[in-house]
């Protein structure tokens, strides 16, 4: 009875042994495969103004420079960011009360001066917004910020993965010719989502 004893002692250690170095070993090689692996973000881009251009763009380009996956996927009026030419970019302060209204020129204390003009002015008067995008140009030169064809331009050099919502180019009547041929694929919701859900971090603009 006693040898019996002793040999269901050992082969439970044995077996507690053998279960220890098999986490330990599991632990170890998930943790390698960890370090080895490529974090990921994808990018849901939905609006097209000159402002909102700047938030997809910059997260993109700095997380492809710190070696990341990145994808972009354009929908509804973050298509026009895909465009050949971003001229139409344009920025509006109408019902933005976030935005600051100040001059990118004059003296320091003439710049420092928020002007808070009021909806229905703003409404009224004609050309506001071309002239409100053009202030916002001249604070972006000013600062020394990328204008944002530059930062689509690092962004597509980083091997940013761009890619275009077919349903909103049937939905607007665009074509693909009226896109950056840069951008390799136009697909939908079905598509993307699944790559959205295996990333690191999903970001929706």
């Amino acid at each position: 009875m006693g040898n019996n004893l002793d040999a269901a002692s050992i082969e439970a250690f044995i077996r507690q042994r053998v279960d220890e170095v098999l986490d330990e070993k599991l632990e170890a090689k998930l943790a390698a495969i960890q370090a080895k692996r490529t974090p990921s973000m994808t990018i849901i881009a939905t609006k097209g103004t000159l402002d909102w251009a700047y938030p997809p763009f910059i997260l993109s380009s700095t997380a492809a420079a710190l070696g990341w996956d990145v994808s972009i996927f354009f929908t509804f009026y973050g298509l026009q960011l895909l465009r050949k030419d971003l001229g139409h970019l344009k920025v509006s302060p109408l019902g933005n009360p976030a935005m600051p209204m100040k001059m990118p020129f004059g003296p320091d204390w003439f710049k420092a001066i928020n002007w808070n003009i009021p909806n229905l002015v703003q409404a009224a008067v004609p050309g506001f917004e071309s002239l409100a995008t053009t202030l916002m140009k001249k604070t972006i030169s000013n600062n020394g910020v990328a204008e944002i064809g530059e930062l689509r331009g690092l962004c597509l050099e980083a091997g940013v993965n761009m890619i275009g919502c077919q349903m909103t180019v049937d939905l607007f009547g665009f074509s693909h010719e009226d896109f950056i041929s840069e951008v390799k694929e136009y697909c939908g919701a079905a598509t993307f989502l699944p790559m959205a859900q295996q990333a690191d971090v999903s970001l929706y603009m």
